[in-house]
């Protein structure tokens, strides 16, 4: 069967999509010979570009199940992708089986992938909506369903702050969605960076990424602590002050260890609302 008769309605595969992108980054299936071929490019000049995502997939099992450890029982997992195990969900009911998830991305395909992952899981919804609009999300009826604003949630941007560029502030939307979320609310962000690497990797993961759906804008660790302005970052690890740190090395058992050349393509970080 051709990729055409394979796409869901609505779904466009002339031009590649970073979600099924990251799922071949991954090793899944839900992509298409566009996103092979725009992928393939990238890790010809970025062969840890594998060891990059599961580097990202790591920094968020982790941090999932260190804030359901820490008490937080409900989570918004916004731009959250394809990758089909070890899902967000699956992370923080491993530890309390009563958290809910809500999932939101902007992509259509996800959309229709989410509607076969979440069938009969509880405590999980799927919202299509746009991190840009907020008051889309705020005002959705699965989210006001499913989230208690009068209580700590965890935000999750994880690997998708960098298809935001600086013109459409995502500073500020950030301050604006932590302004929503009661105290003792958390960020769990991870964003790419191009801080020590090869221009030519670099240039060709932004050639690569602005012929797609959403072009990349990578930050240097400044700017992406920038994005906890406000916020009480957690420790990464024992070794660390309140910083971010490289993804592999969030909550990693040995952060020296950790330290590959995937995960040193993004910063991450977690920081607790106090007020």
């Amino acid at each position: 069967m051709s990729d055409i008769e394979q796409a869901p309605p609505g779904v466009d595969i002339t031009v590649p999509s970073p979600a099924r992108m990251y799922d071949y980054y991954l090793g899944g299936t839900d992509n298409f010979e566009v996103d092979r071929a725009a992928a393939d490019k990238v890790k010809a000049n970025m062969p840890e570009a594998g060891d990059a995502a599961w580097a990202n997939r790591g920094f968020l099992q982790r941090s999932v199940r260190w804030l359901a450890e820490n008490g937080i029982r409900q989570f918004i997992d916004l731009g959250a992708g394809l990758p089909t195990m070890n899902n967000t969900h699956d992370a923080a009911q491993d530890v309390a089986p009563d958290a809910r998830v809500l999932y939101v991305d902007n992509d259509p395909i996800v959309a229709v992938h989410a509607g076969k992952l979440l069938a009969g899981s509880s405590g999980t919804a799927f919202v299509t909506a746009d991190f840009r609009e907020p008051d889309a999300l705020f005002d959705h009826e699965a989210t006001r369903k499913m989230i208690d604003l009068d209580r700590p949630v965890a935000l999750l941007l994880v690997a998708m702050v960098h298809f935001v560029p600086d013109e459409d502030d995502p500073y500020g939307l950030i301050r604006g969605y932590m302004d929503r979320l009661a105290p003792g609310s958390y960020l769990a962000l991870s964003a790419g960076t191009n801080d020590r690497q090869a221009d030519r990797a670099v240039g060709t993961i932004r050639d690569v990424y602005a012929k797609s759906t959403a072009a990349v804008h990578m930050r240097t660790r400044e700017e992406v602590t920038r994005f906890f302005d406000g916020l009480e970052i957690v420790p990464p690890h024992g070794k660390a002050g309140r910083e971010v740190a490289y993804i592999g090395e969030w909550g990693a058992e040995d952060p020296d260890a950790a330290d590959s050349d995937g995960s040193r393509w993004a910063y991450c970080g977690v920081a607790r609302k106090t007020a």
